[in-house]
């Protein structure tokens, strides 16, 4: 029987590698869709939402992901992600990626938002410093 390889690399760390996996259902943007071992070779954008898979040996395994990429090439897949938790009670994996990782975009997006707005106004003030010594 074929089986995958799964990997879930953070920016910092390797948060899980898993051998034996039968079968791996992700969210995307268009939905949620599985991967069998013998899909062909894919890359998707993940959406933050629960990941599913199972093991021969622990059956099935969730994980609660923040935005990122999956690419399966052959047995092997990958998924990198900015942030990841793993959990047995699905209801507060939800409860993870509801509070945690949507939260968290929202203040990610208030602080690009300062941060543009900051950048503008050096700039402004950079011209009118040049124009002012011309």
């Amino acid at each position: 029987m074929l089986l995958m390889t799964f990997k879930v690399l953070l920016p910092f760390e390797v948060f899980a590698v898993e051998t034996n996996v039968s079968c791996i259902v992700v969210e995307t943007a268009q939905g949620s869709f599985g991967l069998l071992p013998r899909r062909l070779d894919c890359v998707a954008a993940l959406v933050p939402g629960i990941l599913s898979f199972e093991v021969e040996s622990q059956g099935e395994v969730f994980l609660a992901l923040d935005e990122g990429v999956l690419v399966k090439t052959g047995p092997d897949v990958v998924i990198s992600a900015r942030r990841a938790s793993r959990g047995a009670d699905l209801a507060r994996l939800r409860e993870a990626v509801e509070q945690e990782f949507l939260t968290l975009d929202t203040h990610e997006q208030a602080m690009r938002q300062t941060m543009a707005r900051l950048e503008t106004g050096f700039m402004r003030r950079f011209v009118s410093l040049r124009d002012h010594l011309s």
